[in-house]
């Protein structure tokens, strides 16, 4: 079976890419699995989607935690742990990282033994999301690397998962692929695949023994007073309630009582003022309002305003 796993960040395409591959391998005859995998529905947030193909059908499920081939879309991710690209990764496992430095440099830095080649990224992209047509591009050059799938699969599957977006889109993704299609030909069946895991083969896990303490002396930040000051939750906000004092008719108790981190203080005269250092946008107090007083402001164009305040 093969099992490839897809690394980005929300908005480069990977939960295409892993569309497009197997929907390749399905046009030769495999049997596929293919599925993202991601947290909160947040741009730029760390994701990935994974591929199983086989002849024979599949009965794992889950996620790929032994991995044939890893192909990562930003190489930010990585360093960053908790994005998992290495995660299970073998002497076996080819590693395809899309990047301006070479593959000579990500071997040396990584000091792996498996197998890394590059893919030739923008370096003039100012944002990582933006990224251009890099899902179809990783699709082409993964499709190359199995061996076992024509040039024909690939450019029908593009077609047939990007039908919705129009030619002119579809052509510019088709020549990305074919293109890092081109570019993994010296490397064609170089990707073999792993084993079958039945379940006679399964271990069970060992027990990890975790020492009790006392709280005070395990989590002291946790219980202490008077710390979740110190997090400036609103730096998460993406949009920002703004008060327009004229129609507020001084209830004061609706949008303080509603506010779940409590980011909403009311003055002796009961004029609210918002915290935002610490609201985090999530904009209940706009539902509540009574005199629909409290808007919503993209946090962005909120800032913009302020520094032209400023700046005057």
């Amino acid at each position: 079976m093969y099992r490839i796993r897809f690394h980005g960040r929300g908005g480069q395409g990977m939960k295409t890419a892993s569309r497009i591959l197997g929907s390749a391998f399905f046009a030769e005859g495999f049997e596929v699995q293919d599925a993202p995998r991601y947290g909160a529905e947040r741009r730029g947030a760390p994701i990935f989607a994974y591929v199983r193909a086989a002849r024979a059908p599949i009965n794992e499920r889950g996620i790929i935690r032994r991995p044939d081939l890893v192909i990562v879309a930003d190489d930010t991710l990585v360093p960053v742990p908790a994005s998992g690209v290495l995660a299970g990764i073998e002497a076996r496992t080819v590693l395809l990282i899309n990047s301006t430095a070479d593959a000579a440099t990500w071997q040396q830095r990584l000091n792996i033994r498996s197998p890394v080649f590059t893919l030739p990224a923008s370096a003039d992209v100012e944002d990582r999301a933006e990224l251009p047509y890099i899902g179809a591009t990783c699709a082409g050059a993964a499709a190359r690397l199995m061996g076992v799938l024509s040039r024909d699969a690939l450019a029908g599957a593009i077609r047939d998962e990007l039908a919705a977006l129009g030619p002119e889109i579809i052509e510019r993704n088709l020549e990305n692929a074919l293109e890092a299609w081109d570019s993994m030909q010296a490397h064609a069946g170089l990707v073999s695949e792993g084993d079958m895991t039945g379940a006679t083969d399964y271990g069970r896990p060992d027990w990890a023994e975790l020492p009790f303490e006392s709280a005070r002396l395990a989590a002291p930040t946790v219980y202490a007073a008077a710390n979740s000051v110190e997090v400036r939750t609103g730096l998460w906000r993406t949009l920002r309630p703004v008060i327009d004092h004229e129609k507020c008719n001084r209830c004061w108790w609706v949008c303080s009582t509603f506010c779940p981190d409590g980011a909403i203080d009311v003055g002796e005269d009961g004029t609210p003022e918002i915290d935002y250092e610490h609201c985090k946008g999530c904009m209940i107090c706009v539902a509540q309002c009574p005199p629909h007083a409290i808007g919503a402001m993209p946090e962005q164009q909120a800032q913009q305003a302020e520094a032209g305040g400023a700046q005057s």
